[in-house]
Parts: C-alpha cells; sequence; structure tokens
C-alpha cells in the first residue's frame, strides 16, 4: 500500500496549487475486446513459423490505429503457458509470440482477469505475468500472490501529464481455484471500491475500471451488468469498459450527477481475434475516448467514437493468417468472407444505432 504520509502531502499539495492550468491537454485511448487464440490459431502460427508461431499479419491493418492513440488496451484472454505445447478451448495456452504481436500492433496494456486465466494452473498464470514483464507491457488483473496485488494496485499511469488509474476485474475463472495462492482480481464491490478510493488518494485524475462480465453471445447487457455500471458510476469512475460476451454490446455516455461529469460505460467489445462461428462472434468494437485537461486544469472524460472490426480466416493461401480487418479495410476481406462480415457488421450496426446513447461511429 502506499505511505499514508506521501498521499496526505500529495493531496495537500493539490489541494493548495490546484491542478495545473495553461495550454488545454488531449489524450485518446484506444480499447480492443477480447484477443483469443483457438487451436486453428496456433496451428496456422506454427505452419507459418515452420515450427516456431509466427503471427505475422495477423493485426498489420489495424496497428496504425492502435499506434495512433495515445494508450491502447486489450482482453488477453489466454495464458502464457510456456509450451512446449499449447491449446485451445476449453482451457487455452498461448506461446509468448502471441503477446508479442500484440505488443508490436501497439498495444500497451494487457488485461489478464478473465475467465481462462487459470486454465493452465498457477503456474502458467505466474508465467504469463513474467512474459508480459519480459517483453515490456503494462498488464493488470492477476499478481503473483495477494502482496503484490497490495504493491501494484492501484496501477497508476501518467497520459501527457493526465494520470489514469487501470483497474481489472472479472467475475469468475471458470470454476478453477487458485492452488498456490495466484491472485485473480474477482469482481467484489467492497474491494473494488476500496481501491478505486486508493487510486483516488495516489492522484489518479481519471479511473479507468475494465470489467470481465455478462453472459456469452448476448447482445445486450443484462441487469447484472447495469447494476455493476451503476455501482461504478456511484463509486465515481470516469470510463467503464466491458468484455467476456464474445459480441459487441451497448455503448452509453451517462451523467454522473453528483460530481457533474460524464462517464463511458461500454458493456461488450466483443472479439478482436478469434476462430469463432457464429455470426456476431466473428468481429468485435474498437472505442476511441479522448480525455482532456481543460484550462481550468481538470481533467475529464470527453467524448467516444467507436468502429467495428472483422476476425478473417486463412483465405487459403500459404503464408495467409487469421487477420483483424477493420471496417475501413473491407477490400481485405476474403471474397468467400464477405457474407460473414455482413451478417456481423449488419448485426452490431443495429445494436449501436438502436442502443448506444452518445457514441457514435467515427467518421473517416
Amino acid at each position: 500500500m502506499l505511505c499514508s504520509a506521501f498521499v496526505l502531502l500529495f493531496n495537500l499539495l493539490s489541494f493548495i496549487t490546484g491542478a495545473p492550468a495553461g495550454e488545454p491537454v488531449r489524450v485518446e485511448l484506444l480499447f480492443a475486446g477480447d484477443a483469443m487464440q483457438h487451436q486453428a490459431q496456433l496451428d496456422k502460427a506454427r505452419q507459418i513459423g515452420g515450427g516456431t508461431y509466427d503471427y505475422t499479419g495477423c493485426f498489420d491493418l489495424l496497428a496504425p490505429e492502435v499506434t495512433a492513440a495515445d494508450y491502447a488496451v486489450v482482453n488477453l484472454e489466454v495464458p502464457l503457458g510456456g509450451g512446449p505445447t499449447y491449446s485451445g478451448y476449453p482451457c487455452f495456452s498461448a506461446p509468448d509470440s502471441y503477446a508479442e504481436a500484440l505488443r508490436d500492433a501497439g498495444f500497451d496494456l494487457m488485461l489478464t482477469a478473465n475467465n481462462h486465466c487459470l486454465d493452465r494452473g498457477d503456474r502458467a498464470a505466474r508465467r504469463t505475468l513474467t512474459a508480459l514483464d519480459s517483453i515490456g507491457v503494462d498488464h493488470i488483473g492477476t499478481y503473483h500472490d495477494a502482496a503484490q496485488r497490495d504493491e501494484l494496485v492501484p496501477f497508476i499511469k501518467d497520459i501527457h501529464g493526465i494520470r489514469f488509474a487501470f483497474l481489472n476485474y472479472t467475475y469468475g475463472t471458470n470454476g478453477i481455484e487458485p492452488r498456490d495462492g495466484v491472485e485473480v482480481a474477482l469482481i467484489d464491490r467492497d474491494r473494488i471500491a476500496a481501491e478505486m478510493a486508493e487510486a483516488r488518494a495516489a492522484g489518479a485524475e481519471i479511473v479507468v475500471v475494465t470489467v470481465h462480465w455478462g453472459v456469452e453471445y448476448v447482445l445486450l447487457e443484462n441487469a447484472s451488468q447495469r447494476s455493476l455500471a451503476q455501482f461504478l458510476v456511484d463509486q465515481g469512475a470516469d470510463l467503464i469498459i466491458g468484455s467476456h460476451p464474445h459480441v459487441i454490446q451497448p455503448m452509453q455516455v451517462v451523467h454522473n450527477e453528483r460530481e457533474n461529469k460524464d462517464v463511458l460505460i461500454v458493456y461488450s467489445l466483443g472479439n478482436l481475434i478469434s476462430n469463432m462461428k457464429t455470426g456476431d462472434t466473428r468481429g468485435g468494437a474498437v472505442v476511441y475516448a479522448v480525455v482532456e485537461r481543460d484550462a481550468d486544469g481538470v481533467a475529464r472524460f470527453k467524448s467516444a467514437e467507436y468502429d467495428t472490426l472483422f476476425a478473417a480466416k486463412p483465405d487459403g493461401r500459404p503464408r495467409s493468417n487469421f487477420r483483424v480487418i477493420p471496417s475501413w479495410f473491407t477490400d481485405s476481406i476474403p471474397a468467400a468472407q464477405k457474407q460473414h462480415w455482413n451478417i456481423f457488421n449488419t448485426s452490431a450496426t443495429k445494436v449501436f444505432n438502436s442502443h448506444n446513447i452518445n457514441v457514435p461511429r467515427r467518421h473517416r
């Protein structure tokens, strides 16, 4: 935990001096959905790599958009088990090169609190953290033990002078319990409220809560998600970003009357990449969230936009891999898969048009 004397001193100085004023500061965050790794993806990457696992081309069309953001976040829904063998559903394990490909595409923060984080037990869960450290990416949601969680939470990132706290929680781990003390951040309202309060005490100006929740394959959020979202709003969250259903769900900007600020709620971003087959699982969304520090010195969430993505499968050419194809590159979708794209995008657009509140599609 933070030294209480330091926190008190920090808060006192902030109260006396006020937040820094001057030229407005703008930060754009990018959020993507579930980075899955099914057996067909593993087999193709190994074939292309000639025995190693090569993810060349998987994220090349999206990478310029990710790297253009000031900070990009993705849900890593596989442990990095370390081999020598890897596996897809139902007990995932992926090679380190998969996470490296996501990093090289521009993702800065990987979320690890999800229902598959303990698929290969405590050893693989810990190894995932070590591997992510070794490739130089931020990560939150699982920890070597409870003491490390106390040490590392809240995770605060300074982005262009604005202090962001990122927190990550999951509803569960598919019934797999830690056997050797690995710590998974589960959805516990009291613990979440305490960690959000710690984030503010540590100087966080914007609090981002990422949550693995909801019901798989259902296109609308349920009452439990809405209740938790309202709880997070009441606790002072600025952005609430959801994952787990493997399909998109609505996005809303709501107003926190007590604090007089807007809050972004994204119920589900769907899949970033996968080998899922049903129409609604064949893609997902990216969300762009803008935070600004105005001339008055206060950092606030300002606006959000979305766009859609398609998870294309190999097209039969020898080095053709699974590939994320953004909606602005639909000419790159293999002809045989255009119908799948149309089914996914039509359904997703219908949901967003009917249920989004103040989160439009990005104009290009």
